[in-house]
């Protein structure tokens, strides 16, 4: 989404939408992201599956952590102010791109996450308050809930905090020759324990361990977000955006 100045006839890049993809969708999805409300004013820019200039953009084919580390970078070289995350298994409500309108206009909140269900029977919410106790499940439907780990599929976020996570990431190489800075990673670890000589493996999400750095790096403090640094919970998930977690196989619809 971008804003025409007046005075110089400049176009200000406010917003990039970006979806990380193998490329296969459900019509489904599809209908619910392009069928969007529009915001009074909002003007377009572009829509393209290459890694370009568009403020559009699809990161087509690779893995999640690459594609993610791709968005990160191209959201930078944009200069865009806010990133929006629609994952292509997240059906998003009609009344979306109004909600985190009202978030970039007041931008009082670095990071709002929209709410949606584990694909799983019985399904329970993703938004957390604490490491290795389950989901978080007190709240009302509608209601604005903080949490210390939030899911990603519908995810806003301040340009600012991914710049000061990305200047101080390590660069490696993907697979496709890419050259990024490791921004976002799933955490995989192998090891042996030296108390018990056993074998231990570690394997988490990459939304809750990209969650874990910014608290534990005080990343909001440093991109200058001082009073949501200091909550115990500062990420905030506005559960009226209720999203539908689809399965690109069956389209079964969670919950």
């Amino acid at each position: 989404m971008t804003i025409k100045h007046a005075k110089n006839k400049k176009w200000k890049k406010r917003l990039l939408i970006s979806t990380p993809t193998l490329g296969l969708i459900r019509y489904e999805w599809a209908q619910a992201r392009y069928s969007q409300i529009i915001p009074v004013n909002w003007a377009a820019s572009g829509f393209d599956c290459k890694y370009n200039k568009q403020l559009d953009f699809v990161p087509l084919g690779f893995s999640i952590d690459d594609a993610y580390n791709l968005i990160t970078d191209h959201a930078i070289k944009l200069d865009v102010e806010w990133l929006l995350i629609v994952e292509d298994d997240v059906i998003i409500p009609h009344d979306c791109f109004l909600k985190i309108a009202r978030y970039m206009d007041k931008g009082e909140v670095p990071v709002v996450s929209g709410l949606y269900y584990l694909k799983a029977n019985p399904t329970l919410p993703l938004v957390f308050r604490g490491g290795g106790n389950g989901a978080f499940t007190d709240f009302k439907k509608g209601s604005k809930v903080w949490a210390d780990g939030i899911p990603m599929g519908c995810l806003l976020i301040h340009m600012s905090v991914l710049k000061v996570m990305h200047k101080e990431a390590e660069l490696y190489t993907t697979n496709e020759g890419n050259k990024l800075k490791r921004v976002f990673e799933t955490p995989r670890k192998q090891f042996i324990d030296p108390e018990t000589l056993s074998f231990m493996s570690v394997i988490g999400t990459q939304d809750l361990d990209w969650c874990k750095k910014i608290i534990d790096n005080k990343i909001f403090k440093k991109a200058g977000w001082e009073k949501i640094g200091r909550k115990k919970y500062p990420f905030l998930c506005d559960t009226s955006i209720f999203c539908k977690h689809i399965d690109i196989n069956t389209g079964k619809q969670y919950p």
